[in-house]
């Protein structure tokens, strides 16, 4: 597919002609180099880098999801071994998904802030190759235990395990936080590739969960077929990113978007000055609404899914039905969700409305927090202060759906309009800026997962 960014005219009217002063001739012929520069734009032949950025995309969130999804794997882990009644939850088992949550919400959220910030101080392949390093090593030193006995020592294994998820936490945050402004550097169809990958590695997870349940598999292999698919990803992320890296279209974005107006250079060498960073107040003041709409479309969608919704039971629940008693929390809530979701992403990359509108983006982010009562009102168990109003599973998986659609789509948008609202040298650092606003809202719609879930 070819993509090209050169709608206006090469040539303009001379500035003289309407009595312009000299800055604004020079900052015009500014604008007409850099039009004349996109005339000879490489193709991206075959959508190769396309693809790419899809599967780096995947790779952001894949391999974390398939460490939460095997979820009875770790609950294996830190069984009860000492006594025979292996249905009482040991005391590591009834906080193992809160500590998860903590241990990894805080240092994905620290470092994608730090990331937007510090990012243009560290080289962009240190940056991505050395963090897809880390999580790569990571997942063979976890996969290493999955064959190990850790019966005697469930302590320090969940002492290991934590401090894991924290580096791998951190290292993930790099990870997405150089990618989203990579992405903003290119024509908007590749941020939607980031975006829309991401759902897909959810969806992905999901059908592997669906598959393990179908077949019986024990924690043990579930565990390790999942980390292997995660090592195999990271493998060839690695390569396909480096040799991405080297070809002419990832070069000309990169350096060209990167690059400061030709005026500013000029001034800059003039004085003896080496090019000064990117004001970050500028590019906030710029983007702000697009950041709010980021972070308040993850605060809704976090602070009931999944914390909440994961709790929904079938209204036959219990009636001896694979469906209702095995499948409907695993469909519903991982497969339906990340599938709505990734749906919204790739209609927002189709149609990009409402561009140039913040405004209207963060209004319809506000009207998404009606979601909140309705899912509070589901048929969710335990619960001791709220009635349940919405008993129908027909009511709960359509409100499921159109939850999930909007925050895809919403999120996509709010994604794909703020580099356009950035001058061209902007665009990285705004991208990274709305990664961290990303990673705030995580933060904070889980806090609010676990406050809602005492209100039940």
């Amino acid at each position: 597919m070819e993509h090209s960014i050169n709608s206006r005219p090469l040539l303009q009217p001379s500035d003289s002609e309407f009595g312009e002063s000299d800055g604004d001739a020079r900052a015009s012929n500014d604008d007409v180099e850099i039009r004349t520069e996109t005339k000879n734009e490489p193709i991206d032949r075959l959508n190769i880098i396309y693809m790419i950025f899809y599967l780096l995309g995947m790779t952001t969130l894949l391999p974390w999801n398939f460490f939460i999804t095997a979820e009875n794997y770790w609950m294996f882990k830190f069984r009860n071994v000492t006594g025979n009644d292996s249905d009482v939850l040991t005391p590591i088992q009834r906080t193992f998904t809160s500590d998860l949550s903590v241990s990894s919400a805080v240092p994905n959220t620290v470092f994608l802030i730090l990331n937007a910030f510090l990012s243009h101080r560290i080289s962009l392949q240190i940056r991505m190759l050395g963090s897809m390093g880390i999580i790569f090593v990571l997942f063979i030193f976890t996969t290493v235990f999955v064959e190990v006995d850790t019966d005697s020592w469930q302590r320090p294994f969940f002492a290991i395990t934590i401090t894991t998820v924290v580096v791998m936490n951190i290292a993930a945050a790099i990870l997405s936080g150089g990618l989203f402004g990579i992405a903003g550097q290119f024509p908007s169809e590749y941020m939607t590739a980031v975006v829309s990958g991401q759902a897909l590695g959810g969806i992905f997870a999901a059908l592997c969960e669906i598959i393990s349940l179908t077949f019986g598999a024990s924690p043990n292999t579930t565990a390790l077929v999942y980390f292997s698919i995660a090592i195999v990803v990271m493998i060839i992320s690695l390569a396909t990113y480096f040799l991405m890296s080297r070809t002419l279209f990832f070069k000309y974005y990169t350096h060209t978007a990167s690059r400061a107006p030709r005026r500013l250079q000029d001034e800059t060498r003039l004085l003896g000055e080496p090019p000064s960073s990117p004001d970050f107040r500028i590019i906030l003041r710029k983007i702000w609404l697009y950041g709010f709409s980021e972070w308040f479309v993850f605060v809704v969608t976090l602070s009931v899914y999944p914390a909440v919704t994961v709790l929904v039971h079938s209204e036959n629940h219990g009636n001896g039905h694979l469906w209702n008693d095995v499948f409907f929390t695993t469909v519903v809530n991982y497969l339906i969700f990340n599938s709505g979701d990734y749906l919204g992403r790739i209609i927002a990359g189709l149609f990009e409305w409402p561009v140039n509108r913040p405004r209207l983006v963060a209004f319809a982010t506000i009207l998404r927090a009606a979601f909140v009562p309705f899912f509070l009102m589901c048929n969710s168990t335990p619960r001791s202060n709220l009635p349940i109003l919405v008993h129908s599973d027909a009511v709960f998986i359509a409100l499921m759906c159109v939850f999930a659609l909007s925050n895809g789509y919403i999120a996509n948008i709010a994604f794909l309009c703020a580099p356009k609202v950035v001058a061209p040298h902007e665009k990285e650092v705004a991208a990274s800026m709305m990664a961290a606003f990303l990673g705030i809202g995580l933060a904070f719609g889980s806090g609010l997962g676990l406050i809602f879930v005492e209100i039940l």
